[in-house]
């Protein structure tokens, strides 16, 4: 992994402070966190190197991985692929699950959305295969669309998304006590995220040609995916790269109470015993309203013009080698 230094990201983002460039953007180490969710949360920064704390998200495609060396190459965290649809599991995911907590990296497990299977046998497959454990980070829903699936190509209405993605966000919350987390890449959000969608959840953003902010205008986020190809030690493929919008004390402390709301216990017993959270109220569209409408919209109105993708990530998406942790359909 190519990192700096803690001292020289501080003078880094001190300097561009200190340079009176009021056109320039500085990054919010101490933003934070907001009412709904343990995380501080950021719009707008001068770069990754502005931010000490770093972290991957690996899956099958990684092969296998020495989790001792990612942690001495100062790896902070990993998200790791689980489950897609309602019947994969990615085959390393047991072997990283436990590979990462045998080297003190907090970890939290990702679910691939397949939006042609109903979401309430996804949500059971990640339930029966992710264990609910105190110190995990929360767990994270990865909404995108996937052209290249053999089996289910199109887009689905914007209200059948959003209902399908409260489905498993409400779930998630009552079944693990904590907040999810929401990955979402440029296309998927400007389409279906982009109007302030899901404010309360934590987001992961994708970009990597970019800083999140012109990609995402207006949206706060707690993680940014910078790059497909990085390199760390420990792993012999090229892996994504990751920052927390926060500083090393405010990770620190998250990391003490188990990434969980402050007011929330932890610990093995307060898990199993601790109320679950309040959902939120009920959606106004709900899956079955949406999926009823969905079949009286034409195919061709459920889908946006390719003109609509933005050209500058294409390259940067397209160079990495392997499809990192994107999913098999």
């Amino acid at each position: 992994m190519t990192r700096r230094p803690l001292f020289i990201a501080a003078v880094t983002l001190l300097g561009l402070q200190l340079a009176g460039c009021g056109s320039v953007p500085t990054a919010e180490v101490s933003a934070a966190a907001t009412g709904d969710h343990p995380f501080p949360t950021i719009t707008h920064t001068v770069g990754h190197h502005a931010h000490p704390v770093h972290g991957i998200d690996v899956s099958k495609y990684q092969g296998t991985i020495d989790w001792q060396q990612v942690r001495a190459a100062g790896v902070s965290f990993a998200f790791i692929k689980a489950t897609e649809g309602g019947d994969l599991l990615d085959s390393r995911f047991r072997e990283n699950w436990e590979g990462a907590r045998r080297a003190g990296i907090p970890r939290g497990a990702y679910h691939f959305t397949y939006w042609c299977r109903p979401m309430a046998e996804q949500i059971e497959w990640f339930k029966r295969n992710v264990p609910v454990e105190p110190d995990a980070l929360p767990p994270v829903l990865d909404v995108e669309w996937n052209f290249q699936s053999p089996t289910c190509p199109r887009r689905v209405p914007v209200p059948l998304a959003q209902a399908k993605m409260r489905e498993f966000l409400h779930a998630m919350e009552r079944h693990y006590g904590k907040k999810p987390i929401i990955y979402a890449d440029i296309k998927f959000h400007r389409e279906v995220l982009a109007n302030g969608e899901f404010a309360e959840y934590p987001f992961w953003v994708r970009s990597v040609a970019a800083v999140p902010h012109e990609r995402y205008p207006g949206r706060r986020w707690a993680f940014w995916q910078i790059t497909a190809t990085g390199r760390v030690a420990g792993i012999s493929t090229p892996v994504d790269r990751n920052v927390f919008a926060g500083s090393h004390h405010q990770w620190q402390q998250l990391a003490q109470t188990g990434f969980r709301h402050r007011h929330h216990h932890h610990g093995a017993t307060a898990v199993a015993s601790a109320p679950a959270p309040q959902a939120p109220a009920a959606p106004a569209v709900t899956v079955a309203a949406a999926e009823t409408q969905a079949q009286q919209v034409p195919a061709a109105t459920t889908n946006v013009p390719a003109a609509a993708v933005p050209t500058a990530e294409t390259p940067a998406m397209t160079s990495a080698p392997v499809p990192a942790s994107r999913p098999r359909f």
